[in-house]
């Protein structure tokens, strides 16, 4: 079994109550903060290592390191291989900025989004600009229909009804 499915099977465990799975995401929520708010902090240090060395950097499990691994592996500038990794495995937390923020709204992370670190790296016109842009990803938009007595959209000339519409 790879380490992430090993991660997923303990993340996602159904045999946990609903207090146990509590506990378990509020600790991991609190140990993900404080990967970020020191990667945040020095965004000009490209972190890299094995994962087993960048779970000890961060004082965390290997386990957790790897669901880490698998929440910001979309905001990376080169993903890493997580589904085949090992602990002997090199990764690289390179971030892209904007990407990390939109996903990070997207998570609905607001506990990671309103972090303080995200002054310095974007505007606060930008970070809502993001915000938006990621809210209305998911907002489906209807085209205005079109009514028989409308001209046709085909830009005949004639109403809708006597052409497209019939």
């Amino acid at each position: 079994m790879t380490l992430l499915e090993q991660w997923r099977q303990l993340a996602y465990n159904q045999e946990m109550d609903q207090k146990q799975m509590n506990e378990f995401w509020n600790a991991y929520f609190l140990q993900e903060k404080t990967v970020y708010e020191q990667i945040l902090a020095d965004p000009e240090t490209k972190v890299k290592g094995t994962v087993k060395e960048l779970a000890g950097k961060y004082d965390m499990e290997v386990l957790t390191m790897v669901g880490f691994l698998d929440g910001i592996n979309d905001s990376l500038t080169v993903p890493n291989p997580i589904e085949e990794m090992t602990e002997d495995t090199e990764v690289s937390l390179d971030f892209d900025r904007e990407k990390l923020y939109y996903n990070m709204v997207g998570c609905k992370a607001e506990w990671l989004y309103e972090l303080p670190q995200w002054d310095s790296l974007l505007t606060p016109e930008r970070r809502k600009e993001l915000y938006k842009e990621q809210k209305q990803s998911g907002t489906v938009k209807k085209d205005k229909k079109v009514g028989r007595n409308d001209p046709c959209p085909c830009g005949s000339g004639k109403k809708y009804k006597h052409c497209c519409g019939r």
